[in-house]
């Protein structure tokens, strides 16, 4: 099996808290970021997905904080896709430290929504598959 795709993200000090460790909602940005450079990297822009009429969407996320993130910590964030049957798929991702300590594990159930209809399409695979310039990013 191929590696995930991955993103580096340097933390910085702005996106910590009190404690200073990274604030809980920058991981939710940083697997977004993630997974924006994904449809980037496999060729898919916002502006073709508009054109096609669709959008990728979140329908649930899930978190598990591992190991806190200090400013300065270098991490690179991974993305895979799980596709199901269904109208809907699966993200997970990682985070984790340059020195492999993983920081959290993020699970996402996504969908991809016909922007005129305001409805899930009934099977997201094909239009990745057809928009992007190399598929495999996605698993397909």
């Amino acid at each position: 099996m191929a590696e995930p795709f991955s993103v580096a993200v340097t933390v910085r000090g702005y996106e910590t808290d009190v404690q200073g460790h990274l604030n809980q909602s920058v991981y939710l940005q940083y697997a977004e970021h993630a997974r924006w450079s994904l449809l980037h990297a496999a060729g898919i822009s916002q502006a073709e997905l508009i054109g096609k009429g669709v959008g990728p969407v979140t329908l649930e996320t899930t978190i598990s904080y591992r190991r806190e993130l200090r400013a300065g910590d270098e991490v690179e964030i991974t993305c895979g896709f799980d596709w199901g049957a269904g109208k809907s798929f699966r993200v997970h991702q990682t985070i984790r430290k340059t020195d492999g300590t993983v920081s959290a594990e993020i699970t996402a159930v996504g969908g991809l929504l016909d922007l005129k209809a305001r409805k899930l399409v009934a099977d997201p695979r094909e239009y990745f598959r057809a928009l992007a310039a190399d598929p495999r990013l996605f698993g397909l």
